[in-house]
C-alpha cells in the first residue's frame, strides 16, 4: 500500500469528479473515495497510485 494519497476539492460534485478523473488519467491512479460533500467545504474525492506490476523473479520468464 502506498503513503501516497492525492486529494482533490471542489465548489461541485461534478467539478470534484471530472478532476479525480483527470488526476487518475494523468497520473495512473485509482479513486479510493469518489466525490462526497460529507466532510467540509465543498466536495472532496481521494485517489491513490496505482502499485506498479509484481517484476518476475530472476532466472524465471
Amino acid at each position: 500500500m502506498s503513503d501516497v494519497v492525492y486529494m482533490v476539492r471542489g465548489s461541485t460534485r461534478e467539478a470534484c469528479q471530472r478532476e479525480l478523473d483527470r488526476l487518475c488519467a494523468l497520473l495512473g491512479a485509482v479513486p479510493t473515495m469518489r466525490p462526497t460533500d460529507g466532510t467540509g467545504r465543498g466536495w472532496v474525492a481521494r485517489a491513490v497510485p496505482t502499485p506498479p506490476p509484481a517484476r518476475a523473479e530472476r532466472g524465471r520468464e
